[in-house]
């Protein structure tokens, strides 16, 4: 591997773009060296599945290139696709199609803010476990504990960024799937309400869950992205946020919970940073106080598992009218053949009746936020895990148990279309980020992001570095 001292410091996507309209870096340079870092840095990491280096070098000189990030290179999460690339979804079974032709309408947008892709990094296999170690492809390792996961299911675009590889990635949230990574590697995750930005809504069945965003080291790199990505109100039907560029004034009513939904107790190092960050937040002038789930939580697992194994069915089901017969544990991986049997097997009036609770659970959210701007709660309950604990190949009532008592604090905001945020506030004495969730009401990113501008002067985290990272200390 080569020496990572041997690097220049990264700075973030906004200084990048500035130094290269300043002409003190070109967009060439600026993609060499992010390029240079990736080939350092897979063979330890492997959060890379397609390098698209000579695509990139090609843009990157191509006269022309515009928008606020024009000439900085980026990573695409391997659900949306790139022309010239496959995209695999993290599977075994998409290895035989084609290579994508024209892009995601998500990532022909970002190429107008003048992003350059240089690849597309990892993910669980179909995004259905919250960490990533598909085996197609391998586990991705955590740069701050290779034996632990980044996190998933966007925990390649994590380890790029986390490791300085790239200033920030993309990555997309079905279920905390940018705020879960975001937690395991230190770094800003924001989670848009549904329909918020310009792209396709991928879906699990009939329920819409996903929503595509970034990984960052900075506040203000996600709220410019943010801003450039945003859609119309009149297509969105929410009010427009705009570009945030930092705190604001108002002191906010901040309820936090202190246990998962079905009333886990969060592991000791989760605990200490809730305390840590209520603290800061009393500090900083918020009223703080404790509040409890408005929904009850064993409805929510069942029903989110219930949404997620119809879109498993789909997928299986699709493989196996184009294959003509049933898709084994050579193509998808045992715990998506699982899930997907439990969707076979729901019906429509069990699908309709889902979605009559959901239509409950909003509505309890919307009125949860009567009494509070903004809830607090851990991202997860755990630090995260040991690279083997939650994969695919887990027997699945086993693997069932352990993602609920590590995850199912970020499930909620999916379900009912809201906005959240993990904020890198804390690590624990071994050294291991762990992020806080912050959520508000179907539309509030404004508020989100004028709060973690506030919450990034007061506990800055740019300075720290992973043991793994290109560049430099």
């Amino acid at each position: 591997m080569t020496d990572r001292a041997s690097f220049p410091p990264v700075p973030d996507a906004t200084e990048t773009a500035t130094l290269i309209r300043r002409g003190e870096i070109s967009a060439v340079e600026a993609v060499d060296a992010a390029i240079a870092r990736a080939e350092a840095l897979q063979p330890v990491l492997n959060f890379l599945v397609t390098p698209l280096f000579e695509q990139a070098r090609a843009r990157a000189a191509a006269p022309g290139l515009d928008g606020p990030f024009a000439g900085v290179p980026y990573l695409v999460k391997d659900m949306y696709d790139v022309p010239g690339a496959p995209t695999r979804w993290g599977s075994r079974m998409t290895q035989a199609l084609p290579l994508a032709v024209t892009p995601s309408s998500s990532i022909a947008k970002l190429e107008e803010q003048g992003l350059v892709v240089i690849g597309k990094t990892a993910l669980g296999e179909f995004g259905f476990l919250p960490t990533t170690e598909p085996l197609a492809f391998g586990p991705t390792r955590n740069p701050w504990d290779l034996t632990r996961t980044p996190g998933g299911s966007s925990g390649g675009s994590a380890a790029a960024v986390a490791a300085g590889i790239v200033p920030f990635a993309d990555a997309a949230d079905g279920g905390g799937s940018i705020r879960i990574p975001a937690s395991a590697c230190g770094l800003f995750g924001m989670k848009p309400s549904t329909g918020r930005l310009v792209g396709e809504q991928a879906s699990a069945g009939r329920f819409d869950l996903t929503v595509e965003h970034c990984l960052s080291r900075s506040v203000r790199d996600s709220a410019t992205l943010f801003a450039a990505t945003e859609r119309p109100s009149e297509e969105s039907g929410l009010p427009q946020v705009g570009r945030v560029t930092g705190p604001a004034k108002r002191r906010l009513r901040i309820g936090y919970l202190s246990e998962g939904i079905a009333g886990q107790k969060p592991h000791v190092d989760v605990a200490a940073g809730l305390d840590a960050t209520t603290a800061l937040l009393d500090q900083l002038g918020h009223h703080v106080e404790p509040t409890a789930w408005p929904i009850d939580g064993n409805v929510l697992a069942r029903d989110f598992t219930l949404a997620f194994s119809t879109g498993a069915a789909s997928a299986v089901g699709m493989a196996r009218k184009a294959l003509g017969r049933e898709p084994d544990e050579t193509m998808f991986e045992p715990f998506t053949l699982a899930l997907a049997r439990v969707g076979a097997a729901v019906g429509a009036d069990d699908v309709d009746a889902a979605m009559d609770r959901q239509r409950a659970m909003v509505q309890a959210y919307r009125d949860w936020f009567a009494r509070f701007d903004v809830v607090l709660s851990p991202v997860l309950l755990t630090p995260p895990v040991a690279i083997g604990e939650i994969a695919g190949d887990v027997p699945p009532a086993i693997l069932s148990a352990r993602i609920f008592a590590f995850m199912n604090l970020t499930n909620l905001q999916n379900y009912v279309a809201a906005p959240a945020m993990s904020v890198p506030l804390h690590w624990t004495a071994d050294g291991v980020p762990v992020g806080m969730q912050f959520a508000a009401d179907v539309g509030q990113e404004r508020l989100l992001f004028e709060l973690a501008f506030e919450l990034e002067a007061a506990s800055p985290w740019a300075h720290r570095r992973p043991p793994i990272f290109a560049g430099g200390h």
